[in-house]
């Protein structure tokens, strides 16, 4: 854990900006999760005996990018959980797509189901069983010759829902070969990033809003720029 990953840090919370490629909690691949490395850096940085507490307040899937949160103490995780649960947390993503969108703004209201054989999501009809509604709204912020930066808002918190509502309407995201992108990116990122959060903090009630850039490649740094 690098301490220049840190992006917002209290006694109550730990926000860092996610490599694509790590995970956010361990899995069955066994591999070094961020949960248990920031762990490690409170303990030895902060001289901690025993364990030390720390939860995941939400997830980023392994190729994503961004802005992940995590709480110091059960209470500061129990009142994120339920800002989540009453949707008054705000996330903004960033996305590199293959197409240009038909309309420059729009709010995507979409139902789907997860396969969880094939880790995807797919697009489905209303009333079906386990079918959820999700729902975000993107805007168009800049086109380069082959592809276009998304600024995306978040409604709902489906699996994959970004890359499966995207790729519905024909625009797959740069390097997601499993939500329809030709070709995977060298590294296995897909250019989704976490860009933004938006909370009011769970014990001093003051408005916060905790910002990640982007990881730096030529695509993101042209977007950017």
């Amino acid at each position: 854990m690098l301490a220049e990953d840190i992006l917002y840090i209290d006694n109550h919370l730990i926000a860092v900006n996610k490599k694509p490629g790590e995970i956010s909690q361990g899995d069955k691949t066994g591999d070094p999760s961020l949960l248990e490395t920031i762990k490690e850096y409170l303990k030895v940085t902060y001289k901690k005996p025993g364990n030390v507490y720390l939860g995941l307040v939400h997830r980023i899937d392994r190729p994503v990018s961004g802005v992940l949160l995590f709480a110091r103490t059960s209470k500061a995780a129990e009142r994120m959980s339920a800002m989540i649960r009453e949707r008054q947390f705000k996330k903004i993503y960033w996305a590199v797509v293959k197409n240009r969108p038909t309309e420059e703004t729009a709010t995507l209201e979409h139902y789907l189901i997860k396969n969880p054989h094939q880790n995807k999501s797919y697009v489905t009809t209303a009333g079906k069983p386990e079918a959820r509604k999700a729902s975000l709204t993107y805007q168009l912020v800049r086109s380069l010759e082959r592809y276009h930066l998304l600024e995306i808002e978040l409604h709902t918190g489906r699996h994959h829902q970004i890359r499966t509502q995207l790729a519905a309407i024909g625009c797959p995201i740069r390097g997601d070969i499993k939500y329809g992108f030709d070709r995977s990116n060298p590294d296995g990122s897909i250019h989704l990033h976490a860009r933004s959060i938006t909370f009011e903090h769970p014990v001093t009630q003051a408005p916060i809003t905790i910002v990640a850039n982007p990881p730096k490649d030529p695509i993101w740094d042209a977007c950017c720029t």
